[in-house]
This record gives C-alpha cells, sequence and structure tokens, in this order.
C-alpha cells in the first residue's frame, strides 16, 4: 500500500484514530487520582494516630524508656522480750549496678574495667570458668579463640554441624589457654566487678561493692555517672548481734546477695515476687518469720538509652524496714540460766565424771501458755573437752530419757483400762524367759515384794510397776520366768504406750515455731542402735524410759503438761510481731501470739491429780525410797520427776563401748499455781552415785535463779 492509499485510510476511519489517541491521557488521569486519593488517606490516618492515639503512644514509649526497679530494704530487727535487740542491721555505703536490656558481655567489660579504675573492689575467689568468660568478653580475644576452633570442634558425636549458640561458646571457652587467664592483681579485681554484674538479670541490681564503701569512693561515682551505665551508689546492711551470739543457733542465718535465693525454694520465692539475688531467712527464726521481717523493696526508676543502657536512674520510694519480732525468751533469765548450767557441769566435767559426755541441755517453759522461757545448751567435743554454746540443741537433740516418762506410762495404764485409780501392785524384780533381771532400782538389792501404790511408782520410780501395767495390756500377769504374750512385729503396746507419751509431747512435734524440730527417735535399744523389728524386752524398757529417745524441749512440754492439768499448750519462741517508729525502733504491737492448745490428755481429772501427787512426793516424799529430795529446798514448792537411763559411749575409733548413764530431770512450780515448767538432760555421764544428784541441784538453781529474778 502506497502513502495515497494510507492516507485515503485514514479519512476514512478517523474515529478509531481518535480513539486510540485519547485512550492514553484518561489512563494517566486514573492514576494520578488513585495516588491522590492514597496520600489523602495517609494524611487522615496520620492525623488520627497523632490526635485520638497520640497519648497512648507516648505511654507506651515511655514504659519502654521509663522503668520501674526495685531493691532490697533492711529486715525487721529481733528482740528479747525486755525489749533488748537481739538482732539488729548495720547500714553500710554501696555501688550498685542495674542492667539495662540488651547488655552484652563487651557492655559489661568496658563498666568494669572503668570501675575498676575509680573504686577499690577486693577480688573474689574466682574460678578458671570466671576468668575465662572474662578474658572472653574481649571481642578481638572472642574473635581469635574462636579461630581455634576446628571444623571437628563444630561438629557433634553424630557429625552433624553444632548450631547452638551456648554449645558453641563452651567450646570455645575450652580454647583459652591458662596463660591468657593468669591475671595481675588489678584484672582480678575488674573480672571480680565483671562476675558481679553478669550474674543479675536484665533490669535488676546487685551490689558492685557493699563493704568498706569510702565517702570518696561514693563521690567519685558520682562524679563519673554518666559513663558508667547503669552504676549508682546507695546502701546495703548487714545482720548484727549487739548482745552476742548464745542464741545465734536459734535466731538463724540469712544468705548472701551472692547466695540468693536457696536453690530448692527458689521458684516458691520467685512465685511471691522476690528476685533471685534477694537474701531471705535460711534456718531457724530468720527462715520461720521470712515473711514478716523481709521488708518493702525501695523502687528507682531508670530511663533507659536508645542502646538499652540506663541513661539516668531516680529513687521513687526509699522502700520500709520489715516488721520486728519479739522473743518470749528474756535475755538476762537466759545468761543466769547458762551460768548456773555451765558451772555445774564443768564442775562434773572437772570431777572426772563425765569423761564421755558430749553436752548438757536444758529447756525451760511457761506451763500455761507453751511460752519458751530459756533453751540451753553446751555441746562437749569428747576429745578436746572444748565446749560450745547451743542451745538449738534443747530442741534438735534427743536422748533417752529413763523414769521421767512414768507418769506417761501410768497414764497409758489408765487409758487402757488395766488399773484404776491409785492402785497398788507389787514391785519385784522382773525375770522373763531366760534374760536378765529388770528391777527397780531401790529393790535391785533388797530383791523383795513390795506393795506399792501409783503415787508411790511415781515417788520410788518403781520400774517394775510400770512393767507389770505392760503384762496387763498384753492380757496377762507376771509370774517368774514366764514368757511374754508378745509376737515379734506386734505394735498394739507399743502403740498404746506411744499415744499416751504423745498426748504429753514425747515423739510428736512440740508446735514450735521454729523449722527443724527433732520429734525423738523410735526403736533404739539402750547402746543407741536402732531396732526393728523391737522385741519383747524392748516393750517393757519402753515402759520405763529405756528405749526411745527425746528432746529437752519435749520433756518441758510433757511435765509443763502434766502441770497445766492435762492441757498441752503449743511451744512457741515469738511472743509478737510490732512495726517500727519512725527512727527504726520497736514499734506498736501489730499481731500477738496466743497460746495454742494442741491437745488434752485423755485421763479423768482424778487421775491426773494422782499424776501430780505423785510428781508432789518426788520431792517432798518422806520415804527411804524418795527419789527427789535434793529439790526439796528450791525455794519454791515444786513437783518433779527424776530419770536414770543406762548407755552407752561408743569410742569411734576404737569401737569400744563405755558405760555410761543419761542424768535426767523434770520439775514444775509453784506447785499449786504453776509458771515454769523444767527439764534437764545430762547424757552420757558416768554411773556414780554423785551424779545421781547432779540433775536435782541443776534443776534446783535454775528454778532458784526464777525466783531470784522474778519473785523477789
Amino acid at each position: 500500500m502506497n502513502f495515497l492509499d494510507k492516507w485515503k485510510k485514514t479519512q476514512e476511519e478517523p474515529s478509531t484514530y481518535k480513539a486510540r489517541k485519547s485512550h492514553i491521557p484518561f489512563r494517566l488521569n486514573l492514576l494520578f487520582f488513585v495516588i491522590f486519593g492514597l496520600f489523602v488517606s495517609l494524611i487522615v490516618r496520620l492525623a488520627y494516630l497523632q490526635i485520638a492515639e497520640g497519648t497512648s503512644f507516648s505511654e507506651r514509649i515511655a514504659q519502654s524508656s521509663d522503668l520501674v526497679v526495685q531493691s532490697g530494704a533492711p529486715r525487721g530487727e529481733i528482740y528479747d522480750a525486755s525489749g533488748a535487740v537481739l538482732v539488729s542491721n548495720k547500714s553500710n555505703l554501696a555501688i550498685t549496678y542495674t542492667r539495662g536490656k540488651n547488655v552484652q558481655s563487651a557492655d559489661l567489660l568496658e563498666i568494669a574495667n572503668r570501675v575498676n579504675s575509680l573504686v577499690d573492689v577486693p577480688a573474689d575467689e574466682l574460678t578458671e570458668r570466671d576468668k575465662k568468660d572474662f578474658w572472653l568478653a574481649d571481642k578481638e580475644h572472642l574473635k581469635a579463640a574462636q579461630e581455634r576452633l576446628t571444623d571437628e570442634d563444630k561438629k557433634d558425636e553424630k557429625g552433624n554441624v553444632i548450631t547452638d549458640q551456648g554449645t558453641l561458646y563452651a567450646l570455645t571457652v575450652e580454647k583459652v589457654t591458662p596463660e591468657e587467664i593468669n591475671f595481675d592483681e588489678k584484672t582480678l579485681k575488674a573480672a571480680t566487678i565483671f562476675k558481679r554484674m553478669s550474674a543479675v538479670s536484665e533490669l535488676n541490681t546487685t551490689f558492685i561493692k557493699s563493704e568498706g564503701v569510702t565517702d570518696e569512693e561514693v563521690a567519685v561515682i558520682g562524679e563519673n555517672i554518666a559513663d558508667i551505665p547503669g552504676v549508682s551508689t546507695g546502701t546495703d546492711w548487714t545482720r548484727e548481734y549487739p548482745q552476742g551470739e548464745e542464741l545465734r543457733s536459734i535466731l538463724g542465718t540469712i544468705s548472701t546477695e551472692k547466695a540468693g535465693l536457696p536453690a530448692e525454694e527458689a521458684d516458691e520465692y520467685l512465685a511471691k515476687g522476690y528476685a533471685r539475688n534477694d537474701r531471705v531467712g535460711t534456718s531457724y527464726l530468720e527462715k520461720q518469720y521470712e515473711s514478716v521481717l523481709q521488708g518493702i523493696k525501695s523502687k528507682s526508676e531508670i530511663v533507659l538509652g536508645s542502646d538499652g543502657k540506663v541513661a539516668s536512674q531516680t529513687l521513687v520510694s526509699e522502700g520500709e524496714k520489715g516488721q520486728n519480732i519479739k522473743l518470749t525468751i528474756d535475755l538476762e533469765f537466759q545468761k543466769k540460766a547458762e551460768e548456773v548450767v555451765k558451772s555445774h557441769y564443768e564442775q562434773l566435767v572437772a570431777s572426772g565424771n563425765a569423761p564421755y559426755s558430749g553436752g548438757v541441755y536444758v529447756a525451760i517453759t511457761n506451763p500455761k501458755t507453751g511460752a519458751i522461757r530459756a533453751l540451753v545448751g553446751f555441746n562437749r567435743d569428747v576429745e578436746t573437752g572444748e565446749l560450745t554454746a547451743n542451745p538449738l540443741g534443747a530442741v534438735s537433740d534427743a536422748f533417752v530419757p529413763g523414769s521421767v516418762v512414768k507418769g506417761a506410762t501410768l497414764t497409758a495404764g489408765y487409758q487402757s483400762g488395766v488399773i484404776q485409780g491409785n492402785e497398788v501392785l507389787i514391785d519385784e524384780p522382773i525375770q522373763i524367759g531366760g534374760s536378765g533381771l529388770k528391777s527397780s532400782n531401790f529393790n535391785q538389792l533388797l530383791n523383795n515384794k513390795i506393795p506399792i501404790s501409783a503415787e508411790q511408782a511415781l515417788e520410788y520410780s518403781s520400774n517394775a510397776y510400770m512393767m507389770q501395767l505392760v503384762f496387763k495390756m498384753l492380757g496377762t500377769e507376771y509370774s517368774y520366768g514366764m514368757s511374754v504374750p508378745y509376737n515379734t512385729g506386734d505394735s498394739r503396746v507399743f502403740d498404746i504406750l506411744r499415744k499416751a507419751y504423745g498426748e504429753y509431747g514425747m515423739g510428736v512435734s512440740t508446735g514450735i515455731d521454729l523449722p527443724g524440730e527433732s520429734t525423738g527417735i523410735v526403736n533404739t535399744d539402750f547402746k543407741g542402735e536402732y531396732q526393728d523389728p523391737p522385741s519383747a524386752g524392748s516393750l517393757l524398757d519402753l515402759s520405763f524410759g529405756q528405749y526411745d529417745t527425746y528432746t529437752a524441749l519435749q520433756l518441758a512440754q510433757y511435765v509443763g503438761t502434766v502441770a497445766n492439768d492435762g492441757k498441752r499448750m503449743a511451744a512457741y519462741l515469738v511472743q509478737g510481731i510490732y512495726g517500727n517508729n519512725p527512727d527504726g525502733t520497736l514499734g506498736e504491737l501489730v499481731k500477738e501470739t496466743q497460746p495454742k492448745l494442741l491437745n488434752e490428755v485423755d485421763i479423768s481429772a482424778d487421775q491426773m491429780k494422782l499424776i501430780q501427787q505423785g510428781f508432789h512426793d518426788v520431792v517432798y516424799g518422806n520415804h527411804n525410797f524418795t527419789t527427789g529430795k535434793y529439790m526439796s529446798d528450791t525455794n519454791m514448792p515444786i513437783a518433779a520427776k527424776t530419770g536414770t537411763a543406762e548407755t552407752f559411749y561408743k569410742d569411734e575409733k576404737t569401737g569400744e563401748l563405755h558405760e555410761t548413764i543419761n542424768s535426767n530431770v523434770i520439775a514444775y512450780g509453784p506447785y499449786e499455781d504453776p509458771e515454769l515448767a523444767v527439764s534437764v538432760i545430762l547424757p552420757n555421764i558416768s554411773n556414780t552415785a554423785e551424779n545421781y544428784k547432779m540433775n536435782q541441784y541443776l534443776a534446783k538453781d535454775i528454778i532458784n535463779a526464777y525466783v531470784e529474778m522474778y519473785k523477789q
């Protein structure tokens, strides 16, 4: 087609050409319109976010950069019954570190080195791993160690390439050489600072230095605070014992900040809002009353920079010191009791009558309330003779009690219905099968048949009377050379006796507000060896206190229950919880401990009076067989029960057994209106006539010290 023909064709189809020509501007217009619409929509959305949601976003930004962290407050203090401070807090200047977000090891290294150049932080005993972690915090060092890893090092046992960063880091640690961590003293100090800062988690605070911080060091930290993100100054505290540490074993301990929460209880504490490095009570009263003594933490507001590091820190709330506790123990009386016990015991040892004795233990309570007036204990090293105070031993160490249990054995007789009232039985040496004689001490040489009442069985301390109660519980009467109708493993009569003992507090918890109490040991023979199943002879031994073992506190609760007409009161050490005065001293009473009745002994009032009368006659009886006459001149009318248990001391080096006795006594007074219950345990002393009196002299002088202090 020539040019002319093309022109003609164009002239013939003008509408098609025009339509094609006008199509392009329309598409451009549509595109411009869409873009304009999007811009309008974006402007509207931005305006909405700025105006309607602006406040919300501002709050979110503030939350991400302004955060609140908490720091521990001083614990509450512990006071004695008179208000004397037993445990207080000593305030110390401290240098702290609050870890920000996304803080890496290299950041910590830089801060540690800077702090190390400003203050003197004594070096800890660092482990090899501590030193390697510090060395690897330097990026150049880390790179150098990583390059030492071979391709084989980076594979697991199956030949797979290791991708876990923690595993790879552990492999890198192994490549650090001993020469590279042979630090000088200055570097060790920096490594110590690094370790302490590394141990704290994000947005938590730890102490870089909390002891021996000088005013100059506080000032220099303040001057350089902009260059050491997260580092600040504050105060720390440590426990002090202004009255001495005699009661330390009862008062307990707290963890260090370094140790933090005990591992086995960490989850429980964390659920309560504790931090992992918080100091908590780890034993005895400090642990028992943790929730009371722990203070309310101080709060500080921190501002994070764009890099996640702490830019500034401002104290918002100073926190609050923990509440205080006041004990039932009067320190002055406690010390008097300690003096009496120690003096008697040292005389006993000096006389040569206690070469194998491992100590002495005394518990003193209020029988009507259960309040503990004093706990005294001394441990003695048999080899060196060294004597150390251990009042906790009166709660935690159990010994064979001897005849002091006989009031409870009578109770078992009443409960099982085998005797009535002040029934008379025959005291005579007991011979069963082919075994040796078991007899009362007063009738051992006489070998007579002596009729005695229940009261006299207590006054004379008749073993035979108690054994005959057992025969009756077994459904038989005693005859010379008889076989005991007892099947090995049959616990029926054991259970009858132990139930009665438990109603008085022997072999069960005393209810004391102290963790770790011993409830005694069952099934031990007179040599202290565990015996299971027990024999018929052991059943007879149990009836007069020659089998199971109890603590001094359990025996004090037992005699206190007798004194309190059969009402057993829970033992307790804390009389009340107190607040703080503005100056931090003991404030108003917040909560008073109410005496708690644990149970009542299941016998009649008349039967209990027979036991009380028997205990009274132990001291004031006028018969030659009366066992407690050496307490008859006590400066308060009392009732008591003596007890002697045959025991052995085993030499651990030679295995040799030495015959000894436990010389014990329980007492209460005044007899008509009791306010004092006492137990004394003198274990493993020599079996001499003089030693049978020592327990009574000791109990008498303790009661006289009480009378002198409170009654005159």
